[in-house]
């Protein structure tokens, strides 16, 4: 007797337990990958406004502090919207790689993929 007849039923009793709980597994909600992508977008939009509403800040005070109204509020909005636009890229470069909350709404299977995906690249 190579395997117990026991252990042979126990085996396949789990098999068909694991395979009941995978038929039962519900699919990911749209709903929530639909949030996931509006948060998204919302970080993003609010980053860029961030970066130009402290520029306007920096430059405004500048400006009245040494009487030169629209030299240094034009310089650091400016500087506020490359800064935003600049941390807008590092959040989707985050998503890509899936260290961000957009890696939710794409799954744990292609969480783990490093490189970037394109149409038709698999």
């Amino acid at each position: 007797m190579s395997e117990d007849p026991f252990a042979e039923r126990l085996k396949r009793l789990e098999d068909r337990i694991e395979r009941a709980r995978a038929s039962r597994a519900e699919p990911p909600s749209r709903a929530a990958a639909k949030f996931t992508q509006s948060s998204l977008a919302w970080r993003m939009v609010s980053e860029l406004v961030a970066g130009m509403l402290l520029g306007l800040g920096v430059g405004w005070g500048l400006d009245s502090l040494f009487g030169t109204l629209p030299v240094f509020l034009v310089l650091f909005v400016l500087l506020g919207f490359a800064a935003g636009v600049r941390v807008m890229m590092r959040t989707a470069a985050e998503v890509r790689m899936g260290k961000a909350e957009g890696a939710l709404m794409r799954g744990p299977s292609s969480a783990k993929k490093t490189g970037p995906s394109r149409p038709g690249e698999h």
